[in-house]
Order: structure tokens, then C-alpha cells, then sequence
């Protein structure tokens, strides 16, 4: 299970970046929802619930 939302999350961090011309004007909206559900998964690890 942890193989599994390691390797989401890695393909979610590669989408979220700016690298496409059509992607640039997105701002921080990707990113800032990324960075929720990292939190949300280190307090799930955290509280031993992963």
C-alpha cells in the first residue's frame, strides 16, 4: 500500500509542475492541492493508520 501511494504521489509531482506552456498560467492551484494531500498522508502515516 505504501509502494503504491509513494509512486502516485511521485506521478502526481511530475504533473503538477510548470512545464508546459498550457500549464504556466494554472499558478499554484496543482501544486497547493499536492501539498494538502501530502499532509493528509504523513498525518495518516504518522497516526499509524497507513
Amino acid at each position: 500500500m505504501t509502494t503504491i501511494l509513494l509512486i502516485i504521489l511521485i506521478l502526481i509531482l511530475i504533473g503538477v509542475l510548470p512545464a508546459w506552456p498550457h500549464s504556466r498560467a494554472w499558478g499554484y492551484g496543482p501544486s497547493g492541492l499536492l501539498t494538502v494531500v501530502v499532509v493528509v498522508l504523513l498525518i495518516l502515516l504518522l497516526m499509524g493508520r497507513i
